[in-house]
């Protein structure tokens, strides 16, 4: 597979990474194995898919022990991501950036995941109670310590409600000028996909101008863009799609034009090429400091989007992409 380089510290990885969150957590329970999923890393691997993204919360903590069975075996081929700074509750989600906390939840991910040094680190949410330099001061120091290899900020998810697109990142952008004063910022995580375009207009070129690497969460629309989800269908209770505002049954059929645009493109690179292909093709042509991470708990998935970097996508083909309609949401 290409590959590709992030931040300043040249850390290199397959220019497709796997989001392992819906293996464990935020989607429908019920199809959740362990197993089956363990195979699904595996198989990431063997086809050069090397960035393993996840998250202590995921589960909570099942994640990075799923993940971390997997590292046992094949540590030297995996690129590993993990986040801090979000706790799961029974009913509810909080910030912690307290340093000590910091400290603590390295050492743990360090011991689910089965290794002796985190390669990407990544704060999930800063603290609104914590100055975010002294977080990020504490995660510098796994740095120095030898337990991190390079710091990351998660910008995933900021999307909450009405604010406008345009300046959707403007915080976080205040956030990385602040944490860069203090260490180096190697990564940026934040969504990024064809009904989800937002970063585009300044956090995307706030990282290419600096050398900041950017990882593109739900680059397929938390699977809308695949294709291959039915409208009205519905999501189990604890399925986040199921409280999303463009999950609805009537959002899901009024943004099926933008699913059929990618499937135009993908017939004219032959009868094999999917919409979501065509999806991850686009978000790599935004710039190869660019990395998709999409989601996925089944080796059939892993197997199709790690064919996209082979995937050129014509200036035609981002033309078309461009003019697609705007994704539309239960509250627009």
């Amino acid at each position: 597979m290409e590959r590709r380089t992030i931040g300043a510290a040249t850390l290199e990885v397959g220019a497709v990474g796997l989001g392992c969150m819906p293996m464990s957590w935020a989607y429908s329970g019920s199809r959740q194995r362990g197993d089956e999923s363990a195979r699904t890393v595996h198989r990431a691997l063997d086809l050069g898919i090397t960035l393993l993204d996840t998250a202590d919360m995921y589960g909570p903590f099942t994640n990075e022990l799923l993940v971390g069975r997997v590292l046992k075996e094949r540590r030297a081929e995996a690129f590993v991501s993990t986040k801090a700074g979000l706790l799961v509750g029974e009913q509810h989600i909080v910030a912690n950036g307290r340093p000590g906390y910091v400290r603590r939840a390295c050492d743990a991910s360090l011991r689910r995941l089965q290794t002796d040094v985190i390669d990407l680190y990544q704060l999930h949410r800063a603290d609104p109670e914590v100055p975010v330099e002294e977080t990020w001061g504490a995660m510098a120091e796994l740095v120095r310590a030898g337990k991190v290899r390079a710091l990351g900020l998660c910008a995933v998810g900021v999307r909450g409600g009405r604010r406008s697109g345009a300046r959707l990142y403007d915080d976080t952008i205040r956030q990385l000028e602040r944490v860069q004063q203090v260490f180096p910022v190697s990564a940026v995580e934040a969504e990024l996909s064809v009904w989800s375009p937002e970063a585009l207009n300044a956090l995307l070129p706030w990282c290419a101008a600096r050398g900041v690497g950017f990882l593109a969460a739900m680059p397929l629309g938390n699977g809308f863009l695949t294709g291959t989800l039915t409208p009205g269908e519905g999501f189990e209770p604890d399925d986040l799609r199921a409280r999303h505002p463009r999950f609805t049954a009537e959002m899901m059929a009024e943004n099926q034009p933008i699913v059929a645009g990618l499937r135009e493109v993908a017939r004219r690179h032959g009868e094999d090429v999917t919409p979501a292909q065509v999806a991850l093709a686009w978000v790599l042509a935004q710039g190869r400091h660019v990395v998709p991470v999409p989601g996925a708990k089944q080796e059939r998935w892993v197997t199709e989007n790690a064919a996209a970097p082979g995937l050129r996508l014509s200036a035609e083909d981002l033309s078309d992409v461009a003019v697609l309609p705007a994704a539309q949401g239960s509250w627009d």
